[in-house]
C-alpha cells in the first residue's frame, strides 16, 4: 500500500507522462522537482515501474522477422497515388491496457485514409491481420498492397491472400517504421 504522498506522486507523474510520453524517469524526476516535490529519481522509476509506464522510443530489435518469409520491394517510391483503390497500408499498433497491451491494425485506403477494415487481438499472431485484410477485400480490392516487413505482414497466410487475388505486394524496407504518406 503506497502512502498519500506516493499516491499524490503517482497522479502526478501520469498526468506528466499523458502529456510528454517520451519523458522517462530523469525528465519526470526533474519535472516533479520543478513543482517543489522532494523526490529522487529512484522513487520516480519504482513508482512508474509500479504503474506500468515507461518512455516511449524506438528500442533496438523490437521484432525480428521470419529469415523464411519473403521480403517484397517498395513499389511506391516515386508514385502518386491518385485515386482510391490504387494502393492499400496495414500497421499494427499497441493499446496499453491496465494488465498489459492490446494490438490493433487497420488496413487503410491510401489515398482516401478512408480504414477499410480494423481488428484487435491481445496477441501478435498474424492470424488478426488475415482477418482485417480479407474482410478488406470483400469491399474492393487494391492494385498495390503496402507494409511493414513485420512477420505478420510476410507471413505466408499473409501474402497468399493478397497472391490469390492478384495484387502486388510492397513492402517498406527494413527499420523503416515512418512512411510518408501522400
Amino acid at each position: 500500500m503506497e502512502s498519500d504522498y506516493n499516491l499524490q506522486l503517482m497522479k502526478l507523474l501520469d498526468e506528466e507522462y499523458t502529456k510528454s510520453p517520451s519523458y522517462g524517469s530523469r525528465r519526470l524526476t526533474a519535472q516533479l522537482r520543478r513543482k517543489g516535490h522532494k523526490v529522487n529519481r529512484k522513487r520516480i522509476v519504482r513508482l512508474m515501474q509500479k504503474m506500468g509506464i515507461e518512455a516511449i522510443h524506438p528500442k533496438p530489435k523490437t521484432s525480428k522477422s521470419d529469415p523464411a518469409h519473403k521480403k517484397y520491394p517498395y513499389l511506391l517510391r516515386n508514385i502518386k497515388v491518385d485515386r482510391a483503390d490504387f494502393a492499400w497500408c496495414s500497421d499494427i499498433t499497441y493499446i496499453r491496457m491496465n494488465k498489459g497491451f492490446i494490438y490493433l491494425t487497420v488496413v487503410m485506403d491510401w489515398f482516401s485514409r478512408y480504414v477499410i477494415s480494423w481488428r484487435v487481438s491481445i496477441s501478435l499472431e498474424s492470424d488478426f491481420c488475415v482477418e482485417a485484410l480479407e474482410e478488406a477485400l470483400l469491399t474492393s480490392k487494391p492494385e498495390i498492397f503496402n507494409s511493414d516487413q513485420g512477420v505478420q505482414y510476410t507471413s505466408n497466410r499473409f501474402t497468399e491472400v493478397l497472391n490469390s487475388k492478384e495484387v502486388k505486394i510492397s513492402m517498406a524496407g527494413k527499420g523503416r517504421c515512418l512512411i510518408s504518406y501522400p
